[in-house]
């Protein structure tokens, strides 16, 4: 089965505890503070991947936790780093937030997106050291990492897309015209998940092509397989509109287009190649009487004869428009496309370890003081 959508939750890795230690030497019975600082605990990160198609690695696992920051120690040690969890996602995976808004769009692999960062690390008693305060007795506890629910949502890249109503014919298409093998069959809805081929010029070029799930009246507004597969169009930068030949084309073609226009993301500004498929089936020539300038062609083919298939493979070449020219050597791919900046990471409440308890700095939560290990008969003092 496809999947395009999944739910998952993220934590980065708590920081490490910082160490209260005092130098213990033979001949120095009273030296001074040596408490090690705590490690940053690790971090979640969503990683794009070539090699992958959809979000189907999601469905046995979907809570993902960092490694804690490993704690200071005596002798300034200071704790080893959490360790990172990358979740390797396909390209064109989007990230939403719980209440729907969009982080990250990965739209190239190795897209990186950070989606939890892990929790500052501790100070050791060290770091508290000073003039006036040479003995401090205090450390400070790692701070938790952040947590989030997320939603991944996938779009396919491909460089055109074949759509139409049920049983058009999109999928022996896309058998004749690249390397791809979608089920084939004379029943609606064979394709129930979108398919990608590659389509070959002589000169080596390559293009892909997907074929989506057949599009009924009402699709956006989730009529038949709905308005979540429409999604799949919204990368595509061609549209080969299949119709049957021996439907009445214009119509078939106003009514696939309304569809288009109410889901909206600019698909019904997209160009496009009509192709008038199965003509074997018909006597005569099929005709497409409909003056629209986005399209760029009209081919009439037979998947089953492979009649127009070559015109079609030309016409496809010719008017898939240029991709967006690469950037330079001396500029750097942005790591995702669409991204919301997070405001800057602070500290919440810092919670310090003391010989007699804990101390605390700013409001802490219940649940902060259990995670820093605070239990409940241990002496806590809040500074003002």
């Amino acid at each position: 089965m496809f999947h395009d959508r999944a739910r998952i939750r993220v934590r980065g890795g708590r920081g490490g505890d910082g160490a209260l230690s005092f130098r213990r030497e033979k001949h120095v019975p009273k030296g001074g503070p040596d408490g090690g600082d705590g490690g940053d605990g690790g971090d979640v990160a969503l990683v794009a991947d070539s090699d992958l198609r959809d979000l189907s690695l999601f469905g046995r696992s979907r809570d993902f936790k960092a490694g804690r920051g490993r704690h200071g120690q005596g002798s300034n040690r200071h704790g080893a780093d959490g360790e990172d969890v990358e979740l390797r996602v396909p390209v064109g995976t989007q990230v939403f937030d719980a209440g729907g808004r969009l982080l990250a769009d990965l739209a190239h692999g190795g897209a990186r997106a950070t989606v939890a960062h892990g929790g500052h690390g501790g100070h050791g008693n060290r770091r508290f050291a000073g003039p006036t305060h040479q003995t401090p007795r205090i450390a400070e506890v790692g701070s938790p990492g952040e947590e989030a629910e997320l939603e991944l949502r996938l779009k396919l890249l491909a460089d055109a897309a074949l759509l139409g109503f049920p049983n058009a014919g999109k999928s022996s298409l896309l058998r004749r015209l690249s390397n791809a093998k979608p089920k084939v069959a004379e029943y609606p809805f064979t394709t129930i998940a979108p398919v990608l081929g590659t389509v070959e010029a002589p000169d080596g070029r390559q293009l892909t092509v997907a074929d989506v799930p057949g599009l009924l009246e009402g699709a956006s507004e989730g009529v038949g397989l709905g308005d979540e597969f429409l999604a799949h169009l919204e990368r595509a930068r061609l549209f080969l509109h299949v119709i049957e030949a021996h439907e009445d084309a214009a119509e078939r073609f106003r009514a696939i287009d309304g569809e288009l226009a109410a889901y909206g993301a600019g698909l019904a500004e997209r160009p496009q190649i009509v192709v008038l498929n199965k003509v074997d089936l018909v006597s005569g020539s099929s005709a497409f009487e409909l003056d629209d300038r986005r399209v760029g062609a009209v081919v009439s083919t037979s998947a089953v004869t492979g009649e127009g298939i070559d015109e079609l493979k030309r016409s496809l070449f010719q008017l898939v428009p240029e991709s967006a020219p690469a950037p330079s050597g001396n500029e750097e791919i942005a790591d995702f496309l669409v991204y919301r900046p997070r405001p800057p990471r602070r500290r919440g409440a810092r919670i310090f370890r003391t010989e007699g308890g804990y101390r605390v700095r700013g409001e802490a939560s219940e649940d902060d003081l259990r995670a820093a290990g605070v239990r409940p008969d241990d002496v806590v003092e809040h500074e003002e």
